[in-house]
């Protein structure tokens, strides 16, 4: 009857174990709470040193350090254990608005390789979660590996670029209005045609982020909102402009397709008139630096970005009040594409972003990602795994909108919101990076992908519909 009586009382600890923690992580708190022979072992086994120190250093020291834009150092162990309950607590959110590390990718749906993830796995979330449970044990400083040397004189995601571009100095005052408009056009001192392989722009200012004073978002770290821009070689009407992608507030680096670079031609300008300003709480001194990576001098693009919009302006119509509201836009491509990147834009409403590819009666998703307006991602889906897709797909993007009091990204959820360039007012876009290609390029690009992934007839591939239709079979 005593043993009947404690295993009872075993099992029912174990339930109220799983009750309580994220629902992500249930799985794995189930693993970590029974051993092999289905005896209880100890929460002291996931330790700092150990355990906790690899996942800070792969997806959370790059900000949260000394120097870092984030406010405050998860180095070291006294600084992780104040700010343990808060980082089980973000970490766990995942996906959506607020979740640490800002990368939304839904796990359970679409392809799920991307360059740069720093997301947690379950493994990693459940270790953390019990880490916190367990009393957060240091364990011994052995374990730990190698501190990570951040060199901040480079700074750059993307590595070091080859050609720097510094934009004018700005000054916004501590309570300053917002400010729209544009800005001088800066020469790029380039002298030869080249090819560019990534782009990234980062903020440079006077903030102090030693400290926990003013705002702990990446809003209260800049000022520089987003900038629309593109490179012009400005005496000369003949040669078209060049686009590149929008930056925005805690945007990471744009990587172009590798055999699809983007070209900034000698003797070019950055030009906007398109700069949102505004204030975060201090007088700030502040400039963009644009870094361009390039290609080899002799590189030649093999496809031809494809440019065409995916958004609708003219249904958004949402409702005061009310969550769970949806938009949806189409767009049947005429050539063959591969698609480089995902990247949803929708303003402070909006909640998530799938993507959908249609091709004859199969309907399949792609990917789908939270939103968060405070923190804007490119998604750059890994070479093996960009959608090939043939003419005559239809692209589908579905936007599900929260225009409720839950979500406190609304400043006022009475409001109804249409279509406009206020952050109160709406947008519906996809400003993925796409390129075309000819069917001969698409018919090898496919047997590349079935020759590197080891394909064969019994195989799923998302986003690749003809993949696995092979001639002759």
């Amino acid at each position: 009857m005593l043993d009947r009586t404690v295993a009872l009382r075993a099992l029912l600890c174990l339930s109220t174990a799983l009750l309580c923690a994220p629902a992500s992580a249930g799985a794995q708190t189930l693993a970590h709470a029974v051993d092999g022979d289905g005896a209880a072992s100890s929460t002291d086994d996931v330790t700092f040193h150990r355990d906790i120190v690899p996942i800070l250093q792969r997806s959370c020291q790059r900000c949260h350090r000394d120097g870092g834009v984030a406010p405050m150092a998860l180095v070291e162990y006294d600084d992780v254990r104040r700010y343990g309950t808060r980082i089980a607590r973000r970490t766990g959110i995942r996906d959506r608005a607020g979740a640490m590390p800002p990368w939304y990718v839904e796990k359970d749906i679409g392809i799920q390789h991307y360059k740069d993830d720093p997301s947690l796995s379950d493994e990693e979330l459940a270790a953390i979660a019990q880490w916190t449970r367990g009393g957060m044990p240091e364990g011994d400083s052995g374990d730990a590996p190698p501190p990570i040397e951040w060199n901040d004189e480079a700074g750059w995601a993307a590595g070091e670029p080859d050609l720097v571009v510094r934009l004018p100095d700005v000054f916004v005052g501590g309570d300053a209005p917002d400010w729209w408009g544009d800005i001088a056009s800066t020469p790029t001192g380039l002298t030869e045609d080249r090819y560019v392989k990534s782009v990234e722009i980062r903020e440079v200012n006077d903030v102090d982020n030693s400290g926990e004073g003013g705002r702990e978002t990446v809003g209260g770290r800049f000022v520089v909102h987003h900038m629309i821009w593109s490179t012009r070689v400005l005496d000369n009407d003949e040669i078209d402009p060049v686009s590149w992608p929008v930056h925005e507030l805690g945007r990471n680096p744009d990587y172009f397709d590798p055999a699809g670079g983007r070209l900034l031609r000698a003797g070019s300008s950055v030009v906007s008139n398109s700069v949102h300003l505004h204030s975060n709480g201090r007088d700030t001194n502040a400039h963009l630096e644009i870094g361009f990576r390039f290609h080899p001098a002799d590189y030649e693009p093999e496809y031809d970005e494809y440019f065409f919009s995916l958004a609708n302006a003219h249904d958004i119509d949402i409702r005061g009040n009310e969550k769970g509201q949806e938009l949806h836009a189409y767009k049947v491509l005429e050539r063959h594409t591969k698609l480089i990147t995902f990247e949803p834009h929708l303003h402070a409403p909006g909640e998530r972003m799938c993507l959908e590819a249609i091709w004859g009666f199969n309907v399949e998703t792609l990917a789908c990602v939270g939103y968060d307006h405070n923190w804007v991602r490119g998604y750059a889906f890994e070479d093996d795994h960009q959608p090939l897709l043939p003419k005559g797909t239809v692209l589908h993007i579905v936007g599900y909108m929260d225009n409720s009091p839950s979500n406190r990204n609304v400043p006022d959820t009475r409001n109804w919101q249409g279509s406009g360039n206020r952050s109160v007012a709406n947008m519906f876009i996809d400003l993925g990076m796409r390129v075309s290609m000819t069917d001969e390029q698409f018919q090898e690009a496919m047997v590349e992908r079935r020759e590197r992934l080891q394909l064969d007839v019994n195989d799923h591939v998302i986003g690749c519909p003809l993949c696995l239709v092979i001639p002759g079979r």
